[in-house]
């Protein structure tokens, strides 16, 4: 549905953009992850049609933004950073005005009411934008992303200036339309794009450096996987028994939970799996597991990680960097 090549991006000697490429299939909610800086609101603005390219292609189900932006763009609801609001206007009046600027052939009352309903600001359509607070402010301008129904839908920062409640809300809507449509999404909050995103594109200096699904982008960046285990037993056994099971690197306490009963970590081969052989051992040896589960790195780790190296090998699956 949107396909990214070799896009390229400069402004003067500054290269902002640096030969990114990637896809985003229908029904697909693609995280797109950046530090500031990193060039990630660019690119988004370049797929959008707000920005040209220095080089590359961006295609928007099939059209070329560059050759065909009036197809290309009749195809994508934005939600950028600071919504795109007239003020003065009522929220039904904005919205009537961005359905004729996008020329929609739906049913303008139902559609318009659909929408309103979708992200909850029907009961408020008569009040002055200028006077809501920030979040419904927000939710206006996702409102207006989603006017035509278009296929794509990339949001930038979408939860901004939304209270805790309103961000579950935001994220059940944003999960319901990927079943559909196909979601750009980019936030600064890990944690949301961990619990929305089927995918991570992330991108530093310019560059991408990962391009993954959501529970795999930590094995980008471990060089061993990780198990976590709670032991009821003798400690210098335990360490023995765990050291001597076959793919395992390393193996540490870290730290007492009761009397006899001790936490550990146990690092081993990326290409194993030891769970068995280490409940195995431990049976035999008469000390009982009493907690195993995996302890890899988080989110937070792997993009930091990501991007404060540029040592980090790209990977190269199925629509990712080439």
């Amino acid at each position: 549905m949107v396909e990214v090549k070799n896009l390229r991006k400069n402004y003067g000697d500054i290269a902002a953009v640096k030969d990114i490429s990637f896809t985003a299939d229908k029904g697909e909610i693609l995280g797109f992850l950046g530090p500031n800086g990193a060039g990630k609101t660019t690119t988004m603005n370049i797929i959008t049609g707000y920005l040209s390219a220095t080089g590359g292609t961006v295609t928007i189900d099939g059209y070329d933004i560059l050759d065909n932006p009036m197809e290309a763009r009749a195809r994508i609801g934005y939600l950028p950073e600071l919504p795109p609001l007239y003020l003065d206007m009522t929220v039904e009046k904005y919205l009537e005005f961005i359905y004729e600027l996008k020329k929609v052939k739906l049913p303008k009352a139902e559609h318009l009411k659909e929408v309103m309903e979708l992200v909850k600001i029907y009961d408020i359509k008569s009040r002055v934008i200028r006077n809501l607070s920030k979040g419904y402010k927000q939710r206006v301008g996702f409102a207006q992303a989603l006017v035509g129904n278009p296929p794509v839908l990339i949001l930038d920062e979408p939860t901004v200036g939304l209270d805790p409640r309103q961000i579950i809300e935001m994220r059940s809507i944003i999960k319901s339309l990927g079943k559909k449509h196909t979601v750009i999404f980019s936030s600064h909050v890990l944690s949301e794009v961990s619990a929305i995103c089927d995918r991570i594109v992330v991108i530093s200096n310019g560059q991408l450096t990962a391009d993954a699904k959501t529970d795999e982008l930590s094995n980008i960046t471990e060089a061993t996987k990780k198990l976590s285990l709670t032991v009821d037993g003798n400690s210098a056994t335990v360490l023995s028994v765990l050291g001597d099971v076959d793919g395992v690197v390393k193996v540490r306490r870290t730290g007492q939970d009761t009397e006899g009963v001790y936490e550990y970590t146990v690092d081993y081969k990326k290409d194993t799996d030891i769970r068995r052989a280490v409940f195995r051992a431990l049976a035999k040896a008469d000390c009982p597991i009493l907690e195993m589960k995996d302890a890899g790195m988080s989110l937070e780790e792997s993009f930091l990680q990501l991007t404060g190296s540029t040592k980090v090998e790209r990977t190269k699956k199925k629509g990712g960097a080439n």
